[in-house]
């Protein structure tokens, strides 16, 4: 799978704000990610963090004002516009906002701005009023209207003392936005994927849940490497602790039975639906009212079976023609093989991900897996153990060729 930020050529604004010295670990992990980063400093920006800096993370030369008067004053910025990949301003200013929304060239970066045919993101860093005021609202909604990106302000404490949205979004999290923006052309653009993840949740009472080992590790991966790939994404996933990764759609589910109607609802159309979540099989018959008490010798709880989800997607499909492609997971810990692939006959699935549990370095609540790929002809591919997300590149290779 190809890397979104390979060879990538990204144009990095720094504007004058205390903020700046974030930019500069951006700037040093998108050079890590295999991107040609190439930074432009205004002379505010020159208060805070020196064009030594950004040349020492990234093995390239830092511009400045200087360079616009220079000996390639006619091209230098058109150069830098018109081979950028993406142009992000981080951190952005309110004087920057304002240029930019006027269509204003008074320094290399707003004449580089100008000149880039590129996507643009902008990473706003300023204090609550001057990002409130009325102007300022005005000109972020020009440069949305225009198809600017923008990520933040986040809210918090400011550099004035005050609290609310003006402070630096994270460099992860820019990182993030930026690695969705360069996949949008990948070869998957335009195919909608359904992911499901994590360990759905069943109640007792109000306080008491049956659930599973799932951390929803896979699936996340999973929605990571369709993204990558360009693809449009929507995650129904059960509690995590993760992170959904930047541009997917989050749809929290926390039962079988919600789970089932997200799946059923945003799956109508969608050209892929991959069930990675760990879907309880059984739920209580009956959920008390109130906190069942300890006051009692023991406690016995009726359980129902929940509807199968495959099974559901896989009558629909036989009407509808969607999705297109059904991907399941098998988490088994005994006849791995044989009983991977009768799911595949009985819910009728193009590919089943089987992976062996009981081993300690495969399934749920570690970073990596063991897995093995049946296809509904029989054919059976075995991995070795992998990352989570480089098992979610395999699965994504292996639905390429039946989609482009």
């Amino acid at each position: 799978m190809a890397n979104p930020f390979a060879n990538k050529h990204i144009v990095l604004g720094v504007t004058g704000s205390v903020a700046a010295y974030k930019a500069v670990e951006l700037s040093s992990k998108m050079t890590q990610a295999c991107a040609l980063v190439d930074v432009i400093l205004t002379e505010s920006a020159l208060h805070f963090v020196s064009a030594l800096q950004f040349q020492s993370v990234t093995g390239r030369k830092a511009f400045t004002d200087a360079d616009l008067w220079g000996g390639e004053s006619h091209v230098v910025h058109v150069n830098l516009g018109h081979s950028a990949d993406l142009l992000v301003i981080a951190p952005v200013t309110a004087s920057t906002i304002a240029k930019l929304a006027c269509g204003l060239g008074d320094n290399l970066l707003s004449v580089s701005a100008l000149a880039a045919g590129c996507p643009i993101l902008l990473a706003p860093a300023m204090d609550l009023g001057m990002y409130q005021n009325i102007a300022t609202q005005k000109n972020v909604a020009i440069l949305k209207e225009r198809g600017v990106h923008f990520i933040g302000p986040a809210e918090g404490h400011l550099a004035s003392g005050l609290t609310g949205p003006g402070r630096f979004e994270e460099p992860a999290n820019i990182l993030a936005f930026i690695r969705y923006l360069l996949s949008q052309s990948g070869p998957l653009k335009g195919k909608r994927f359904v992911i499901s993840a994590g360990g759905t949740q069943e109640p007792i009472d109000p306080v008491r849940v049956i659930t599973n080992r799932s951390s929803g590790k896979q699936g996340y991966a999973i929605a990571q490497a369709a993204l990558d790939s360009g693809a449009e994404v929507t995650l129904v996933t059960a509690p995590t602790n993760l992170v959904a990764p930047a541009g997917v759609q989050v749809y929290p589910v926390k039962t079988a039975a919600e789970m089932l109607t997200a799946i059923l609802d945003h799956s109508q159309k969608a050209d892929v639906l991959i069930m990675a979540a760990a879907v309880a099989d059984f739920t209580p018959s009956e959920v008390a009212e109130e906190k069942i008490k300890k006051d009692r010798s023991s406690l016995t709880i009726e359980l129902k079976p929940t509807k199968d989800i495959l099974l559901e997607v896989a009558n629909r499909k036989a009407k509808s023609g969607f999705p297109r492609i059904i991907i399941g997971f098998a988490a088994e810990s005994e006849q791995v093989v044989q009983n991977a692939t009768a799911k595949v006959e009985n819910k009728k699935l193009d590919l089943i991900v089987a992976n062996d549990i009981s081993q300690k370095e495969s399934g749920f609540e570690v970073d990596t897996n063991r897995v093995i790929f049946i296809k509904k002809d029989g054919s059976k591919e075995s991995l070795p153990i992998l990352s989570k997300y480089e098992v979610a590149e395999r699965i994504i290779q292996k639905i390429l060729p039946w989609l482009v």
